[in-house]
């Protein structure tokens, strides 16, 4: 049960970070087209 909690929560840090860096590429990629 531990091990299934700490997969989860690695999991979702995992898609947090993701989520952030798409969004500063697009941010990035919208600066520079204008």
């Amino acid at each position: 049960m531990i091990l299934n909690d700490m997969f989860l929560i690695f999991l979702c840090l995992i898609i947090f970070i993701l989520f952030i860096l798409v969004g500063v590429a697009f941010f990035t990629l919208l600066e520079r087209k204008v």
